[in-house]
C-alpha cells in the first residue's frame, strides 16, 4: 500500500517547488503546474529550478509529487482557455526564480536546496534564452508558410471522408475517461463534493471527489487524461460543474433507457411511487415500474425522482409529462398506478390519480403490495392529529433501532410488566425487534406496548449516569412526553379500534393469490360493518373513549382537551363541551368516513374485476370446483388480448386442462408459477391476461430477486445524508447492475454540447 499512499499524497500538492518560493496551492486564484513527464522538458524545468534535490528523481516521480506555479512562468506562456482551465503552452518552461533572497539570512535552514550558478552555467543559459526566441519566430514564419497547403488538404480528407481524427480520437477517449470516473462514483455512492465550500476560508482551493479521482487517474497512468491535463493548474477545476451536471443528467438517461427499453418491449405496465424524500434540500418522489420482463419474471424496477409540487394540479401535469415526454413511455398501456405515501401527501397523490385515471381509465388505481392496508389508511386520514401521531411512532422506533441498548433495557422493562403472560410478553420482544411501524396490526401492538415504551424512556432520560449519550437522553424525554399526551393516546386507540375492521382484509391482499381473490369478495361485507359502525357511531365511540381514558389513568396522564383547541377558544368555550364530544366530532367521525370512502375509491369496480379474473390461477380454479366465469370479469382486457373471438373457447379448454389433470399434478398457485408453465404458449388469451393481472401494484413480486429496485432504493436512503445525495447518482448506484453503454453516452454528449 506504499506506492498508493504516495500517489494519493501526491495529489494533494502543498507548496511550489521553486525556491524560496512559499506559494501553497490552496490558493484558488494562483494556478500550480505539474511537472512534465517528457524527460528533456522536465529535465529542463529541473535545471531551471535549481533544487539539487530533483535532479535524481525520475520525470514520473516529479509528475505525481511536485509542483510550480504560475509565477515562475512568463504570461505569454500562460494560456486561460476557459474561466475554469488554466494551461501552459507544450513548449512552456520556468523561467523566473528568485535565487538569492536566501543569501540575506544564511543560517536559515531550507527544504529546497539551491544549487549555485557557474559563470559558464550564468552564460549557456542566456544563450539558451535567445535560441529559444529565435527558434520560436522560425516556427511561427514555417507556420504561416504552410497554413494554404494545410487548407487545401483538410479539405481533401473531408471529402473522402475519413475516419475520426487524432483530435476527435482523443477528444472521445477523453470524455470516455470522464464517464468512467462518474460511473463509478454512482455505482459506490460517492458524493460529488469532497469538502462543504462555505466551511472553507476565502480564496481557498480543495479538490472535490470528482476531480480528486480524476487526479488518482492520471497518477495511475492514465495517458489519456494525463495528455489533456498535464500543464493544466492543478488547484482550479478541471471540469466545471455544468459540465458534470450535463454528463450525469447523460448517465442517468443511458442507464434509464435500459430499463425502459424492457418495458416498451413487454408493452404492459404499472407505476408505483414511494414516499417523498429530501434530495438536497427539494423534495422528489422516488418512481418505480413494474412490468413482465421476456423471461415471464415479474419485475418492479427503480427509474427515477421526480420532483415534488406543492400544487397537485401541477403535479399531476408534471407527473403525466416525465413520464410520457422526458422518459417516453406510451401510459396507453399502463395499467396500474399506486402511491405509498407519508402522512399528509395522501391527498394529493390521490388527484394525480384521478387526473391519470380520466385519461387513461385502465390505469388502475390500486394498493401497492408492499404497504400494510392499515397502515395505508392511517397516512391517509385527513386529520392533524393522527399525522402527528404517526410522525411520533416513526420517531420511537427509529430511537430504538439506533441503540441496541435501548432494546434491550425495553425487554427488561416488558419482563417486569408481563410477568403474569411470559407468552405475551416474548411476543411483544421480537415484534420490537422488526419494523413494527409497517404491521397490519401496528396500532393493535402500540396499544399493548406504549407503557412500557413510557417507563423505559422515562428511565433513559432521568438516568444521571454517564450510560446514555446526550442525544439519546434528550430524545427520550422528548418523545416520552409525546406519548404521555392524551392526544397521543385516544388517536392511538380509535385508529387501532376503526381499523379492526380491515384488518383480517389487508393481511389477505398481501397474502398468496387465492387470499387476495377471496378478499376481494369480503370488501361487501368490510364495507358493511363500516356502515354500520358509522350508523352507531355514539355508541362505538363511547367504548373506543373509556379504553382510551383506562390507558390514560394507567400511565398518569391528565384527560383534558388539547391546549392547542383551549387556547383558541378561550373566550367562546361552551362548558358543555366534553373531551368526548369533542374527540368523536374531531376524530372518530372524520376517521371512520375517510376510511369508508378511501376503501370505495381504492377497490372501483374495473379492480374488483380485475381481481376476480384470478380465477384464472389453476389452485383459484380447483377452490371453486373449475366451475368459473372468467370471461365475464376480462371485458376491460379484450384490447389487450391477441385472440379476443377465441377467448371464451380458450377458457373452456384451460379449465379442461386443469380438471382432467394427473393425480400427481400440482395444481400452480400462484401466476408466477403459471406464467412460468412450458405449454403455457398454447394458451395466447390466458398468458396475456395473466401478465396484465400480475402487473397490478397490488399483487406481490413472487421472486424476491425481481423487488430489488425497492430494496436498493430504501438502503440508498438510509446510507446517504440529504444534502449528500443527487438524483443523477442515485440511479446509477441503485441500479448498478445495469449495463452501460459508454460510446454512447460519449456520441450522445457530444451531439447534445458540440
Amino acid at each position: 500500500f506504499k506506492g498508493t499512499a504516495a500517489s494519493i499524497r501526491g495529489t494533494m500538492p502543498n507548496f511550489c517547488a521553486a525556491p524560496n518560493c512559499t506559494c501553497k496551492s490552496t490558493q484558488s486564484d494562483l494556478a500550480f503546474f505539474r511537472f512534465p513527464r517528457d524527460p528533456v522538458r522536465c529535465q529542463r524545468w529541473v535545471e531551471n529550478c535549481r533544487r539539487a534535490d530533483l535532479e535524481g528523481k525520475t520525470p514520473d516521480q516529479l509528475n505525481k509529487h511536485y509542483r510550480l506555479c504560475a509565477k515562475h512562468f512568463e504570461t505569454s506562456m500562460i494560456c486561460r482557455s476557459s474561466p475554469y482551465r488554466t494551461v501552459l503552452r507544450d513548449d512552456a518552461v520556468p523561467t523566473i526564480f528568485d535565487l538569492t533572497s536566501h543569501l540575506n539570512n544564511p543560517r536559515s535552514r531550507h527544504r529546497k536546496r539551491i544549487k549555485e550558478l557557474s559563470e559558464d552555467e550564468i552564460r549557456m543559459l542566456k544563450q539558451q534564452k535567445i535560441g529559444e526566441g529565435f527558434g520560436r519566430e522560425q516556427a511561427t514564419q514555417g507556420l504561416n508558410a504552410s497554413n494554404e497547403q494545410n487548407t487545401v488538404l483538410e479539405e481533401e480528407q473531408e471529402e473522402k471522408a475519413a475516419p475520426l481524427t487524432l483530435e476527435e480520437r482523443e477528444k472521445k477517449d477523453y470524455l470516455k475517461s470522464l464517464f468512467e470516473i462518474l460511473i463509478l462514483m454512482g455505482k459506490q455512492n460517492i458524493p460529488l463534493d469532497g469538502h462543504n465550500v462555505d466551511e472553507l476560508p476565502e480564496g481557498i482551493f480543495t479538490s472535490d471527489n470528482f476531480q480528486a479521482l480524476l487526479e488518482y487517474r492520471i497518477n495511475a497512468g492514465d495517458e489519456v487524461l494525463r495528455k489533456r491535463f498535464e500543464m493544466t493548474a492543478v488547484n482550479l477545476e478541471y471540469c466545471s460543474k455544468t459540465q458534470q451536471k450535463q454528463m450525469l443528467e447523460i448517465c442517468e438517461s443511458c442507464v434509464r433507457e435500459e430499463t425502459l427499453r424492457e418495458v416498451r418491449d413487454s408493452h404492459f405496465f404499472s407505476l408505483v411511487t414511494d414516499e417523498v424524500v429530501d434530495i438536497a434540500g427539494e423534495e422528489h418522489l422516488p418512481v418505480l415500474v413494474r412490468f413482465v420482463d421476456d423471461s415471464h419474471n415479474l419485475r418492479e424496477e427503480f427509474i427515477g425522482f421526480l420532483p415534488y409540487e406543492a400544487d397537485p394540479e401541477i403535479l399531476a401535469v408534471k407527473f403525466h409529462t416525465t413520464i410520457t415526454e422526458e422518459w417516453g413511455l406510451n401510459m396507453e398501456y399502463c395499467r396500474g398506478q399506486a402511491y405509498i405515501v407519508s402522512s399528509g401527501f395522501a391527498s394529493k397523490m390521490k388527484v394525480v390519480a384521478t387526473r391519470l385515471l380520466e385519461k387513461y381509465p385502465q390505469a388502475v388505481y390500486t394498493l401497492c403490495s408492499s404497504c400494510a392496508l392499515n397502515v395505508w389508511l392511517a397516512k391517509s386520514v385527513p386529520v392533524v392529529g393522527v399525522s402527528i401521531a404517526l410522525g411520533t411512532i416513526e420517531e420511537v422506533c427509529c430511537l430504538f433501532h439506533q441503540a441496541p441498548q435501548l432494546l434491550a433495557e425495553l425487554d427488561t422493562t416488558i419482563s417486569a410488566l408481563f410477568q403474569d403472560n411470559e407468552e405475551k410478553g416474548n411476543e411483544l420482544k421480537q415484534i420490537c425487534r422488526s419494523q413494527w411501524t409497517g404491521r397490519h396490526d401496528t396500532f393493535e401492538v402500540l396499544v399493548d406496548l406504549v407503557q412500557a415504551l413510557v417507563l423505559c424512556l422515562d428511565a433513559v432520560s432521568s438516568d444521571s449516569s454517564v450510560r446514555w449519550s446526550n442525544f439519546i437522553v434528550g430524545r427520550a424525554f422528548v418523545l416520552s412526553s409525546a406519548l404521555t399526551d392524551f392526544d397521543f393516546i385516544v388517536t392511538i386507540v380509535i385508529l387501532k379500534n376503526v381499523l379492526s375492521f380491515t384488518r383480517a382484509f389487508g393481511k389477505n391482499l398481501q397474502g398468496q393469490t387465492i387470499d387476495i381473490f377471496f378478499a376481494a369478495s369480503s370488501l361487501t361485507a368490510v364495507l358493511h360493518s363500516l356502515n354500520e359502525v358509522m350508523e352507531n357511531i355514539e355508541v362505538y365511540h363511547e367504548f373506543w373513549f373509556e379504553e382510551a381514558t383506562n390507558l390514560a389513568t394507567k400511565l398518569d396522564v391528565k384527560i383534558k382537551l388539547p391546549g392547542k383547541f383551549r387556547r383558541a377558544q378561550q373566550r367562546s368555550l361552551d362548558s358543555d363541551l366534553t373531551s368526548e364530544n369533542y374527540y368523536k366530532e374531531i376524530l372518530s367521525v372524520p376517521t371512520v368516513e375517510h376510511i369508508i370512502q378511501e376503501l370505495k375509491d381504492i377497490f372501483s369496480e374495473q379492480h374488483l374485476k380485475a381481481l376476480k379474473c384470478l380465477s384464472l390461477v389453476p389452485s383459484v380454479m380447483g377452490q371453486l370446483k373449475f366451475s368459473t366465469s372468467e370471461e365475464h370479469h376480462a371485458d376491460m382486457y379484450k384490447n389487450d388480448l391477441p385472440n379476443p373471438d377465441t377467448l371464451s373457447a380458450e377458457l373452456h379448454c384451460w379449465r379442461i386442462k386443469w380438471k382432467h389433470r394427473g393425480k400427481d399434478i400440482e395444481l400452480p398457485a400462484s401466476i408466477y408459477e403459471v406464467l412460468h408453465l412450458p405449454d403455457i404458449k398454447f394458451f395466447p388469451n390466458v398468458y396475456a391476461l395473466l401478465k396484465v393481472l400480475c402487473i397490478l401494484p397490488v399483487m406481490k413480486v413472487e421472486n424476491e430477486k425481481y423487488e430489488m429496485g425497492r430494496k436498493r432504493l430504501k438502503a440508498y436512503l438510509k446510507s446517504t445524508s440529504a444534502l449528500s445525495r443527487s438524483s443523477n447518482l442515485a440511479l446509477l448506484n441503485i441500479n448498478f447492475d445495469i449495463k452501460h453503454d459508454l460510446d454512447l453516452m460519449v456520441d450522445t454528449y457530444i451531439k447534445l454540447y458540440p
